[in-house]
């Protein structure tokens, strides 16, 4: 339906119809998402069955069965192999695991699918399999198998493979994120098969950067290895960095993206930052070690960005890997992450006296804890140049989070110092729908003020195209 989801008032309806009308076909902008890159390193990519396109790349998914009881290992999860597991003795039996037969994973997914009502992880699948895979059958377990025949089916068809949908979703950029020691090798096989979908890297430089996180020290190695400098100190860690970066650069990266648990930035001294850059590499960090030195870091990317040109995006406020018990079997990124309270007015000042005025530097913010969306981040945005608020994150990735988003922050930012909308997401299929639910949110959110008399319709027109397309684009430098 051309009016899903829009208001029931008759003029705020109407008026929403004729803005989603007008952005309903522009091209998508993807500059910050999850999306695997061996997806379109081989024109004949298979995705496997339906199980290992939609449910086991998909926390959502799994973390929802799973607060209901139903185990990881149950939807054919894979565990970690015993030389990638945290050192834990939680981990258990890696044994007694055996292969699953993915179209009774698929049952059990249909069977409790009602766990998803009125969730944006219902929309997403339920659109998708009505609008990428024109299957309209509604998903429980009367019609799972005939569901999941219908998209083996598909998936077996050559306009399905994931070049395919590329040009069929209409996507005009689309980055991946990638570590910081990824030799990209499936970006460059892109680049060489001379197909034109513009798929491009973001450098992630999380894992050389948290002194504290699992195998620090082995990624250092790593990192060592793929930059060419010998990493022996924190000079030359920062000149490893910089090479990398060059890298993602001409392979076509115009961004970087750094989580962290809170937004705390501290400029150290020379001398302090080797100190705890040496006490790492010996595994003599404290966790106050840890914190410090990346408040330090992320000023170090805030500089190094001014000076490569790479836009800065910060993810903050996850507590990541809240369960020891499914981080020890499975790993990180298994639906265990958790909101806590963040704080940006104090914890962001040392980056912002720094670097907070500088001309060519865009800082993009990602934030958990809605309170400060009108607190704190939309007067940041406000008034610091560098800054542009990122699209509700995560948990926020809804229908009312998009909503209470602009109700929040678009009085003192306006929208122009927002960044449009990213789908975020390791889910390919689910892209096109991701974005429609935004610009269907938008077209709303502009018709609610346009009958109200805020704006006037010329405003509305022109303010739907900036948040559907043309903010994403400049703020992520995707015009070159």
């Amino acid at each position: 339906m051309r009016n899903r989801y829009f208001s029931s008032d008759p003029a705020q309806n109407s008026a929403a119809v004729a803005l989603y009308d007008s952005v309903a076909d522009l091209p998508l902008i993807c500059p910050h998402g999850h999306v695997d890159p061996r997806l379109f390193a081989d024109s004949n990519y298979a995705y496997g069955s339906p199980v290992d396109l939609l449910i086991i790349p998909d926390h959502y998914i799994f973390r929802m069965l799973y607060s209901q009881g139903i185990s990881l290992d149950e939807l054919g999860i894979p565990i970690l192999p015993p030389s990638k597991s945290p050192p834990n003795e939680l981990r258990g039996d890696l044994n007694t695991v055996t292969a699953m037969d993915h179209r009774e994973i698929w049952r059990k997914v249909c069977a409790k699918w009602h766990l998803f009502r009125a969730t944006p992880t219902g929309i997403w699948l339920r659109d998708e399999l009505a609008e990428v895979f024109d299957i309209q059958l509604k998903i429980n377990s009367r019609n799972a198998d005939a569901i999941y025949d219908a998209l083996e089916e598909r998936l077996s068809r050559a306009e399905f493979r994931p070049r395919a949908l590329f040009e069929r979703f209409n996507i005009e950029a689309l980055a991946t994120t990638d570590a910081a020691t990824d030799a990209l090798e499936h970006h460059r096989a892109i680049r060489d098969s001379g197909w034109g979908g513009r798929v491009i890297p973001t450098f992630r430089p999380d894992a050389v950067v948290n002194i504290a996180g699992a195998g620090w020290r082995a990624n250092i190695e790593l990192l060592s290895d793929v930059s060419g400098v010998d990493i022996r100190d924190f000079a030359t860690f920062i000149r490893a960095l910089e090479d990398r970066r060059a890298f993602f650069k001409s392979m076509g990266a115009t961004a970087t993206d750094q989580a962290a648990l809170s937004a705390y930035t501290e400029s150290l001294t020379a001398s302090e930052a080797e100190a705890i850059f040496a006490r790492a590499l010996k595994g003599e960090a404290s966790a106050k070690d840890a914190a410090r030195f990346t408040g330090h870091m992320l000023i170090e990317m805030a500089r190094m960005s001014s000076e490569d040109g790479l836009v800065m995006q910060m993810h903050i406020g996850s507590y990541r890997n809240h369960n020891p018990a499914v981080f020890a079997r499975f790993g990180p990124d298994m639906g265990a992450d958790i909101p806590i309270r963040s704080e940006f007015t104090k914890n962001l000042k040392g980056l912002l006296d720094r670097f907070g005025l500088h001309p060519t530097l865009t800082l993009v913010l990602f934030n958990l804890d809605e309170t400060t969306y009108s607190r704190e981040l939309a007067p940041l945005a406000g008034h610091y140049p560098i800054l542009r608020l990122g699209p509700p994150w995560w948990f926020f990735d809804s229908w009312l989070g998009m909503t209470r988003f602009l109700d929040a922050v678009v009085e003192t930012a306006g929208i122009y110092n927002l960044a449009g909308f990213n789908d975020d997401t390791r889910a390919y299929p689910s892209i096109p729908t991701r974005h429609d639910v935004w610009r269907r949110v938008c077209a709303d959110w502009l018709a609610g003020q346009l009958a109200r008399g805020f704006i006037d319709e010329e405003d509305a027109f022109e303010m739907i195209r900036a948040l559907a397309y043309d903010l994403a684009k400049q703020t992520y430098r995707l015009d070159d």
